[in-house]
């Protein structure tokens, strides 16, 4: 029994080596994230479904999803505008930076519903 158990952990030892033998040398320096300073990040969880407001604390609108651009890795927000819970709403994008968090709300400074629904409607790519 001693002979099983000392060639079944004598093989693993020795695929373990092999295996880390053929690692190649990752660069996780670079990858080190300060998690201390994500404490008070904000969740897209948490963001997705948030009404938007204007500076005259008005609603203009619902975040209804984040995006980022593939090629830049810019965020933007994807408003719904307009209709009644949910019904013949409007979506337009806007630059995630474009909005203001603070107290619990997005603020969007200067927007308004009208110039909401005057942007290009955005549309989502189907495959």
């Amino acid at each position: 029994m001693k002979s099983v158990i000392s060639g079944a952990l004598l093989a693993v030892l020795l695929g373990t080596t092999a295996l880390a033998a053929d690692l190649t040398p990752q660069p996780v320096a670079s990858l080190t994230v300060d998690v201390s300073s994500l404490q008070t990040a904000y969740r897209a969880s948490k963001i997705i479904g948030a009404n938007v407001t204007n500076d005259k604390n008005e609603k203009i609108g619902t975040v209804n999803d984040l995006l980022i651009n593939r090629s830049d890795h810019v965020p933007y927000a994807v408003l719904s505008v307009g209709g009644f819970l949910g019904v013949g709403a409007k979506y337009v994008a806007v630059p995630y930076t474009s909005l203001k968090i603070g107290d619990d709300k997005l603020v969007l400074p200067g927007g308004s519903k009208e110039a909401l629904t005057n942007l290009p409607e955005f549309k989502y790519q189907t495959k």
